[in-house]
């Protein structure tokens, strides 16, 4: 019988304690006298807060026309396959050209997987955002 059983009533482990939730409310931090916070900025429209604002916009744009550009070379690419290797352009699958199901059913997996990485990106900037704006 270990030390601990010997404490307990019958030779029972003793209870172990319930949980505790332990927090850190924001709300109870110090600030600093005439600070401005820059969640308070950008709620406020003021020019820092429009600075990081926009440049949130930006960068959320620069994905986009990133991932925009991305899906358009994939896809111009399956054209010049078509286009200019005239072997494609003769197969035929169960009757069906194959160009017509390369474009038709080929081009939905790299559709879903360029937006599946522009999500993934989009919310890594706005995480990103959140961090710089939120209160330490």
């Amino acid at each position: 019988m270990s030390a601990s059983n010997a404490d307990s009533p019958e030779g029972l482990p003793p209870a172990r304690p319930g949980r505790v939730r332990v927090t850190a409310p924001r709300s109870t931090a110090r600030r600093v006298p005439g600070r401005t916070s820059v969640t308070q900025e950008v709620a406020e429209q003021s020019a820092v807060g429009e600075v990081f604002v926009r440049s949130l916009i930006r960068s959320q744009l620069r994905l986009a026309l990133i991932a925009s550009a991305g899906f358009v070379l994939a896809l111009a690419g399956c054209w010049v396959l078509v286009r200019w290797v005239p072997a494609v352009a003769d197969w035929r699958i169960l009757g069906v050209p194959a160009a017509w199901l390369l474009l038709g059913v080929g081009m939905y997996p790299v559709i879903g997987l360029c937006a599946w990485l522009y999500v993934r990106a989009a919310a890594r900037n706005e995480a990103r955002y959140r961090d710089l704006v939120e209160e330490p």
